[in-house]
């Protein structure tokens, strides 16, 4: 593991699978970390047979492609399955061992003094054809949470469920399905639930995406973390990363290395990845094109093609959720429901 930090601000770097692990924000005298390990990594369990990204599975880690192979590679590439070289240098940089499409990918994590944000850009250097991808972030929930988003045209699942067998896992939503609503999203059981809150349901493995609706640059989501105290939150270009996927896996499988005990995680997964609609991906064209919003990452032999995210964490009041994110110069506003408010920094030219 390696040590990346700035004044407020540290993370510890995996560079088998390129994990951003152990996230910790000082936000006045607190120390803030939103981020999930899985407890067969806690415990360093024996992982033989299971591809790295699962082994491993922790923090925020980034996918080419999202949720499929490349290759020779396990699901979600080899981004999140293989090794990251680190390069020396002022700025934080791995390149990864394994070309994407012949393109040699580049990851680079900024941490600036007293800014709660990892600033991340995946910088692919050449390569061909066009490939999904997500920045896959998971949150503890041990106490449940609040979630709010930047405006969605509508929120939508996979074709199938993330788990088909019952004696091997159980997932609640109906799929394939689409609503309007996040508040009120079909149940296989009948009637509907609100996926802006945390937990929703016993024991499930679910997964649904909201679209982003067109008209404003700065895509977000807000998780208000209970019990906590504090507020996650992750900040995207809007047009080219306009799917927020929602990993719901609250003690939902049964098999190893799962085995009843991965509990209270949320991932939040910004990315473009049509293939993830169940009834979008029948479309023609998938409705991220038709919005004219990126549909994935297109690479050219002669160009570089960059993805940037930012995550982080500030103190924040228990229970109240978030009304509005507004990017100022150098800062960002974070406004709630019940009133609250608060201007941090943020360097907004990094996304804006």
């Amino acid at each position: 593991m390696i040590p990346v930090s700035a004044a407020g601000i540290g993370f510890t770097f995996d560079p088998v699978g390129g994990f951003l692990r152990d996230l910790r924000v000082t936000d006045g005298d607190r120390i803030l970390a939103p981020l999930h390990t899985a407890p067969w990594v806690t415990a360093a369990e024996p992982t033989e047979g299971l591809p790295v990204h699962l082994a491993r599975l922790a923090g925020d880690f980034f996918c080419a492609p999202f949720a499929r192979a490349d290759g020779a590679s396990t699901m979600h590439g080899w981004p999140a399955n293989g090794h990251w070289t680190i390069q020396q240098g002022p700025e934080f940089r791995a390149v990864l061992d394994h070309p994407v499409l012949g393109a040699t990918l580049v990851k680079s994590l900024t941490l600036l003094d007293n800014h709660p944000f990892v600033y991340q850009r995946h910088s692919f250097i050449g390569g061909q054809g066009t490939t999904s991808v997500a920045n896959h972030a998971m949150i503890a929930l041990p106490g449940g949470g609040t979630l709010r988003f930047s405006p969605k045209r509508w929120f939508e699942n996979t074709a199938q469920p993330q788990e088909t067998d019952p004696a091997r896992g159980r997932s609640a939503l109906a799929y394939p399905a689409r609503s309007a609503d996040p508040h009120r999203f079909p149940l296989a059981k009948g009637g509907t639930t609100d996926l802006t809150r945390y937990p929703w349901a016993p024991g499930h493995e679910d997964f649904a995406a909201g679209i982003e609706a067109p008209g404003h640059a700065l895509g977000w989501t807000a998780v208000t973390r209970h019990g906590a105290g504090d507020l996650y939150l992750s900040l995207r270009r809007a047009q080219a990363l306009p799917m927020t996927m929602l990993w719901h896996s609250d003690v939902g499988r049964d098999y190893a290395p799962w085995n009843g005990r991965h509990r209270a995680v949320l991932g939040v997964e910004e990315g473009a990845a049509p293939h993830m609609l169940g009834l979008g991906a029948a479309e023609s064209p998938d409705p991220l094109t038709a919005a004219g919003q990126a549909s994935g990452v297109t690479l050219s032999p002669f160009g570089t093609a960059e993805v940037r995210h930012v995550i982080g964490a500030i103190a924040w009041p228990e229970r109240e959720p978030v009304l509005a994110l507004t990017p100022g110069a150098d800062s960002l506003t974070v406004t709630g429901e019940g009133g609250t408010r608060r201007t941090i920094p943020f360097a907004t030219g990094f996304l804006l």
